[in-house]
Formats: structure tokens, C-alpha cells, sequence
């Protein structure tokens, strides 16, 4: 049986100076991160553009990347902060046009708990996320899909981990709320 290798044995083979092995950290990570950033972005083209970018920024500061932390965080932060850069200079680029874009979202507070990990995860589940809010959409991405803990995700979106704590517990009610609107069993409309 072939043993996979770990990411920090990957970085430490990068620096050694076995550059091709960055190609493991691409295919791990590329399929969830394009994702993510086609969700936030909403254009495949420019997803592609700056899950490159993303790529190219992590391979240059391998060298800071602290090994104590887990790779897949760090490089979801540098992912989701380009993606950031990217939507606040289309807003700057909007508003010289005096198009304002409102990105303020309305989520209901419900008391109930979503058992999200008893869904299939396919892909009219992500039909659903992206009805939802980017941000909401994207904690429960990295939440429940990526894995990440709720302190990694308060690092890669620079919130504080009560914040994260409430946005997931939004967020799942409100998926909650479009799945049962929508009868879970047919594609939302």
C-alpha cells in the first residue's frame, strides 16, 4: 500500500529544492479551492486566474509558512485574501463607474440544528450552498466539506472564532430553512 505524503513532507522536499513535488500540493488542493473561489467570484475564468495567483503566492512564501500550523488553513487564508483583493479593486472599478454593489446579506436566527453531516454531498447540495450568502456559503464549505476547525477558519477569514461560531450556526439554519422550501428532493428553483 502506498503511503500518502503528508504536507509538511511535501513543503520540506520543496525546500530541499525538489520544486516538482509542488505539484502534490496543487492536485491536493486545487479542486476545493477553485470551488471556493468560483463560489465567491462567480466567473470560472477569473476563479482560474486567482486560484493561480493563490498558488504562486503560496509557493513564494513557503519559506515563512510556520509548520506548526496545518498548510491546508495558510493556504486557504491566502486564497481567500487574493480573492478579497480581487472583489474589492471590481468594487473600487464599479464605483468609478457609479455602480454601487450591495453586498449586505439578511440571515434569520433559528434555534434548531441542521444535521448536516447525514447529507449526501452532492451536487445539488451545492446548488443549495450557493443560494446562501458568499460568507455563509464559504464557512460551511471549510466547516463541513474541507474539514477545517472553527479556529482555522476565524484565521482564513480574519474573523474572530465567536463570529465564525455564529455565522455557522446561521448558516445552517438558513440552509436548513431553502432545503425545506425547496423539498430537498428536487434542484432549487
Amino acid at each position: 500500500m502506498i503511503k500518502k505524503k503528508e504536507d509538511i513532507e511535501i513543503i520540506e522536499s520543496i525546500l530541499k529544492g525538489n520544486s516538482e513535488d509542488y505539484r502534490l500540493l496543487v492536485d491536493r488542493y486545487k479542486d476545493r479551492a477553485f470551488s471556493m473561489l468560483n463560489r465567491m467570484l462567480k466567473n470560472e475564468f477569473e476563479a482560474e486566474e486567482v486560484l493561480q495567483d493563490s498558488f504562486l503566492k503560496a509557493y513564494n512564501g513557503l519559506k515563512s509558512f510556520k509548520k506548526e500550523a496545518k498548510f491546508s488553513t495558510w493556504f486557504y487564508k491566502i486564497v481567500y485574501n487574493t480573492c478579497v483583493s480581487v472583489l474589492n479593486s471590481k468594487t473600487k472599478r464599479n464605483e468609478k463607474d457609479f455602480i454601487s454593489i450591495d453586498e449586505s446579506f439578511e440571515i434569520g436566527i433559528i434555534d434548531h440544528q441542521f444535521d448536516f453531516e447525514s447529507i449526501d454531498k452532492s451536487q445539488i447540495i451545492y446548488k443549495y450552498l450557493d443560494l446562501l450568502p458568499i460568507r455563509s456559503s464559504l464557512v460551511l464549505i471549510l466547516f463541513y466539506i474541507d474539514g477545517l476547525k472553527i479556529n482555522e477558519i476565524s484565521d482564513v477569514l480574519n474573523l474572530s472564532v465567536s463570529n465564525v461560531k455564529i455565522i455557522l450556526h446561521r448558516a445552517r439554519n438558513e440552509l436548513k430553512e431553502i432545503m425545506i422550501k425547496n423539498n430537498f428532493a428536487k434542484e432549487p428553483a
